[in-house]
C-alpha cells in the first residue's frame, strides 16, 4: 500500500497548508503532498506551493454553478489519485457532489469548538457571546454547515481583553499543531467513523491533551 496522496484546498494565506508542508518535510507525515487547489488567483498559498515544489492548480469558481466548479476540482484530484482532501482556509461551502466522491475523506479545520459557533465568523461570534473557552476543531465534511463528525479538538482560553485578531492568533497556533496530526492519523489508518463518532486507534502513540 502506497502513501496517502493528499490534496489541499485553500483560498488565502495558506498558513494551515504551511503547517502540513512543515510536518511533511520533517518526515512526520506518511503522505505524498500531491496537490494544492486554489479558487483565488492571488492566494498566498500558491507562493508556498511554488517554494516547496508542490503541484498547484487555480480553478476559478466565478461564472460557474457549484457543481460545475466542484466537477473541475474532482477531475483534477481523480487524475492525481488523491486519497484525502484537506480544506485549509477554503472559503467555499462544498456540496454533496464533491462529498460523494470522497466520503469521510474530506477534512476541514474550523476555528471554534464545534458544534458551537459554526460559519464564517467564529471568532467574532465567540467574543460577542462572552464565552470563556474557544478553540479549534478538525472534522470530516458532510453536507451540513461545519457539522460533520469531529476528529480532534483543542481548547483555547478566551481572555478578557481579546480582540478577534488576538484570539485568532492563539487559536491559529493550535490549528497548526492539530491539522498535521489529523492528517497523520488518517494516513496511518487510525480513524474509524461510526455514525457521528470518529474513533481513534491510539495503540503505540499518545495524543496531546485536548484541553
Amino acid at each position: 500500500m502506497g502513501k496517502t496522496r493528499v490534496a489541499v484546498l485553500a483560498s488565502g494565506r495558506g498558513t494551515d497548508f504551511q503547517s502540513i508542508i512543515d510536518a511533511y518535510e520533517r518526515g512526520e507525515l506518511p503522505i505524498d503532498l500531491a496537490l494544492l487547489v486554489v479558487n483565488n488567483k492571488d492566494a498566498k498559498a500558491i507562493d508556498r506551493a511554488k517554494k516547496h515544489g508542490i503541484d498547484w492548480l487555480y480553478i476559478d469558481h466565478r461564472g460557474k454553478t457549484r457543481k460545475e466548479f466542484e466537477e473541475e476540482v474532482v477531475q483534477a484530484m481523480k487524475s492525481r489519485n488523491i486519497d484525502l482532501v484537506v480544506l485549509a482556509g477554503f472559503m467555499r461551502i462544498v456540496t454533496g457532489h464533491l462529498i460523494s466522491h470522497y466520503p469521510h475523506r474530506i477534512m476541514n479545520i474550523h476555528p471554534t469548538l464545534l458544534p458551537a459557533f459554526p460559519g464564517a465568523h467564529g471568532h467574532r461570534d465567540v467574543l460577542a457571546h462572552g464565552v470563556k473557552v474557544s478553540g479549534c476543531t478538525i472534522h470530516f465534511v458532510d453536507e451540513s454547515l461545519d457539522g460533520g463528525p469531529i476528529i480532534l479538538q483543542k481548547a483555547v482560553e478566551v481572555q478578557d481583553d481579546d480582540t478577534e485578531q488576538t484570539l485568532e492568533e492563539r487559536v491559529l497556533k493550535e490549528e497548526h499543531k492539530l491539522l498535521p496530526l489529523a492528517v497523520k492519523l488518517f494516513a496511518e489508518g487510525r480513524l474509524k467513523v461510526e455514525g457521528r463518532h470518529v474513533k481513534i486507534d491510539r495503540r503505540g502513540m499518545q495524543l496531546p491533551p485536548m484541553a
